[in-house]
């Protein structure tokens, strides 16, 4: 996926849950609309975010594996300021 991310959170070598709790920290500092991307090596990864976005109101943009590198790009909810 080509996307100009607005933030980039590496979480690679974090154990599960923390990749997704550093993006849920990293998300509250973005603005509504913004886009975060994240890098992160723990496999159960793939599940959390997923579930994250289903049960809240972020947009899970996109996400693909790359040499054992799973990349999550998340849209935070909210209008964004026009």
């Amino acid at each position: 996926m080509t996307v100009q991310p607005d933030n980039v959170l590496d979480a690679c070598g974090l154990p599960c849950p923390l990749p997704l709790l550093k993006a849920k920290q990293a998300l509250a500092r973005l603005e509504a609309g913004q886009l975060l991307e994240v890098k992160a090596t723990d496999a159960g990864s793939w599940r959390d975010f997923e579930t994250f976005a289903e049960q809240s109101e972020h947009v899970l943009e996109g996400r693909e594996v790359r040499d054992d590198v799973y990349y999550y790009w998340l849209r935070k909810a909210g209008k964004a300021n026009t």
